[in-house]
């Protein structure tokens, strides 16, 4: 029996790493446990996204989470998959070392996530295994006997339902019991031989800092690795040891290999026979199967999903119109009555025009935002995002990379940097890398504003088709155009700088389900909460000093001048002026005046700030959003012509499609591409070839729209 005597982990916070096998509910359940208690960071010294949360155990306790990448296995075929090894298999002091290991597995397909169940039992940390979607196990027909399972793994087993936070409770008290336990062994017996040949590449990798069992548990890795390893080259003498425990093994008859899934799953065959049973054939598997036949079909599949994103964009512009209503009347009413609590003068301005002016024409956009991301996270959750890679597939390989690089491509929609991060999935480095070179191609959120503010503004709401009109049609057209861009790039990068054989794609296909909501809900509240953040630091710091551009030096008015007047005049000597000036030549050949260049400039940080700067500069920050789309409708030139055109928005839309504008992509883009003067050079190429692109098109649609007539 334990001992009852205070103790370390008895009296610190517990700290507690999930991790399971994609599609079985593992960050529903993290979400089930830890609700809106959550950080968002990155693993020391990469880039790898790790959230953290926490929770009050039933004793009182604190207990931290680490929501660790999904894997299928420790086997690190992935930077995802290595960084779960590394967090749990050393004993750096260092590095954060979990004191339990929760392992989600899915009840319906027990004996495949038992392999990776079965890796983590040896590192010498306490385990406890969550048994998830246990009632669609049971509704399958899937009788488990928890008892002799437990028996048979050695660790506690708690059934849960985590949509539903069925078993929550039981799990909080598991973990609490599996940290006061010995912590559990290999529960396989290998051969004299192999234990043998085994042992000095074990010893190996104990002086590198391993941890016994987890030791053991690398060692009988390591010989399936059939690439060049970190660890082989990095342990002194591993490789060496490693090479002589080959020799050895295949002289004894073994493929070495294959040996780790024949030893794993010879058990696990043995542990799954005799604790679960079938009593009818499985019938949801048949209702997903229903549903593929359409989903899935080589004509019906694609025109599905284009009506699906057909149908979330229209809900951009319809469904977000009373909230974004809201919000301005919201935003208006704040700035007035700011307004009149300060006197005339540049203080007013600068809250009115500056702060409200800037982030408040961005804030508008929030409900946008957060239909976007809700649509984007039900397609993901509900299973149909990874149909929409397998039907991507053909067209993937016809460019060198295969469907598995299209769900970064997905999550470019709603930012380019998870979307880069994703990338973490794809094995094949040069497909990795290509896939990074093309996602901020997809158009992010972070366009929608510009894209809503213009499409509002100059593309009337036309109805084409019942449900749909030439705005939604519009929106439409500007995402599909940046992924057939990301298609072409994708192409090119393969056949010169990332030349490299295709791959085969081998993606599960998870059954339909309805999303859980609370998972749902934290998901969009996160990355609205992300949107929200970046308006108040990077917008709102550059609509200040773009505010401080505009109103400094001074001009005394012309009193013979109209308001309106007035204000072009400040304008025009203002330092922001002058700078837009300097910029109009480069940027006239495309349509554009320096209003519109010093917008393009300013939004180089994010390109959000382009709304921003144009409320800037048109002084709408009292006003709502109608109002600076009035005054860019009614912006005439010199010689009386209208500045703004249909034309010349199309033109603006298409330079945001393909340019690069935002410092975090940029960052994002150094780190994973291999960091330092590597990941310096692609981020330099993705760069300047997106706003090569960018200026390219943005002029072919100008040129091009008044050579036909429509300047």
């Amino acid at each position: 029996m334990p001992s009852t005597s205070p103790s370390p982990v008895a009296t610190d916070a517990l700290r507690v790493a999930i991790i399971g096998n994609p599609n079985t509910g593992k960050t529903t359940l993290f979400n089930a446990l830890t609700g809106l208690r959550q950080r968002v960071g990155n693993f020391a010294g990469v880039t790898v996204e790790r959230v953290e949360g926490s929770l009050k155990g039933p004793d009182g306790r604190r207990i931290l989470v680490l929501d660790l990448p999904g894997s299928y296995s420790l086997s690190a075929g992935s930077p995802d998959e290595q960084i779960a090894l590394d967090v749990l298999q050393r004993r750096d002091t260092d590095r954060w070392r979990p004191d339990v290991v929760l392992v989600v597995v899915d009840a319906v397909h027990l004996e495949r996530n038992l392999f990776l169940a079965s890796q983590v039992l040896e590192l010498g940390v306490p385990v406890v295994l969550a048994l998830n979607q246990f009632d669609v196990a049971q509704a399958e027909g899937i009788t488990i006997d928890i008892p002799e399972l437990i028996h048979e793994m050695g660790v506690p087993i708690v059934p849960t339902v985590a949509k539903n936070g069925e078993g929550i409770e039981p799990l909080k008290q598991a973990l609490l019991t599996a940290a006061v336990l010995p912590a559990p062994t290999r529960r396989f017996v290998l051969p004299e031989t192999v234990r043998t040949a085994l042992a000095p590449v074990e010893m190996r990798l104990i002086d590198d800092g391993f941890l016994p069992g987890a030791a053991a548990m690398e060692a009988l890795r390591v010989l399936g690795v059939e690439r060049t390893d970190a660890h082989l080259a990095e342990v002194a003498g591993l490789a060496d040891a490693v090479r002589q425990a080959t020799g050895t093994l295949q002289a004894a008859g073994f493929r070495p290999s294959r040996l780790e899934s024949e030893v794993r799953y010879a058990w696990i065959a043995e542990v799954v026979g005799r604790t679960v049973t079938r009593t009818k054939e499985t019938h949801a598997s048949s209702l997903s199967d229903r549903i593929d036949r359409i989903a899935l079909h080589r004509v019906g599949g694609p025109l599905l999903f284009l009506l699906l994103m057909a149908v979330v964009f229209q809900s951009v512009f319809t469904w977000a119109a009373p909230l974004m209503d809201g919000i301005e009347a919201l935003i208006a009413s704040a700035g007035s009555a700011v307004g009149t609590l300060l006197p005339e003068g540049d203080l007013r301005s600068l809250i009115v025009d500056g702060v409200f002016g800037g982030v408040g024409s961005v804030l508008v956009f929030l409900p946008q935002i957060a239909i976007l991301f809700t649509f984007i996270g039900v397609l993901e959750h509900s299973g149909y995002m990874a149909r929409a890679a397998f039907l991507m597939d053909r067209v993937m390989r016809s460019v060198g990379l295969h469907g598995k690089s299209f769900i970064p491509m997905l999550s470019g929609y709603a930012c380019a940097v998870p979307g880069i991060m994703a990338t973490r999935t794809i094995e094949d480095p040069k497909d990795r890398l290509a896939t990074i070179m093309v996602v901020p191609l997809m158009s992010c959120s972070a366009r929608l504003p510009v894209y809503t503010l213009l499409i509002g503004a100059f593309v009337p709401a036309t109805a084409l088709l019942p449900g749909l009109t030439l705005q939604g049609a519009t929106m439409l057209g500007m995402y599909l155009l940046g992924t057939v861009a990301a298609l072409i790039a994708a192409a090119i990068f393969k056949r010169t700088m990332l030349k490299g054989p295709v791959r085969p794609m081998i993606l599960e296909l998870p059954p339909y389900r309805w999303p859980s909501l609370q998972t749902l809900v934290i998901s969009v509240y996160q990355r609205c909460q992300l949107f929200v953040q970046r308006a108040g630091t990077v917008i709102l710091s550059l609509s200040i000093v773009l505010w401080a551009m505009a109103t400094y030096p001074k001009t005394a008015p012309d009193p013979a001048l109209s308001p309106e007047m007035q204000q072009e005049q400040q304008l025009e000597h203002s330092v922001l002026g002058r700078v837009g000036h300097a910029i109009e030549p480069a940027v006239r050949p495309l349509g554009y005046d320096w209003k519109i260049g010093v917008s393009i400039a300013a939004s180089f940080a994010a390109r959000e700030v382009f709304v921003s700067t144009m409320g800037t500069i048109y002084g709408v920050g009292s006003e709502d959003e109608a109002a600076l789309t009035e005054r860019l409708r009614a912006e005439k030139d010199a010689t009386g012509r209208p500045v703004y055109s249909p034309l010349v928005a199309v033109g603006l839309m298409v330079f945001y499609v393909f340019a690069l504008m935002c410092m975090s992509t940029s960052a994002i883009t150094v780190r994973e591409a291999g960091g330092g003067a590597i990941g310096w050079k692609w981020a330099g190429v993705q760069f300047v070839y997106m706003l090569g692109l960018a200026y390219g098109a943005a002029w072919v649609v100008y040129a091009g729209g008044r050579a036909l007539g429509f300047g």
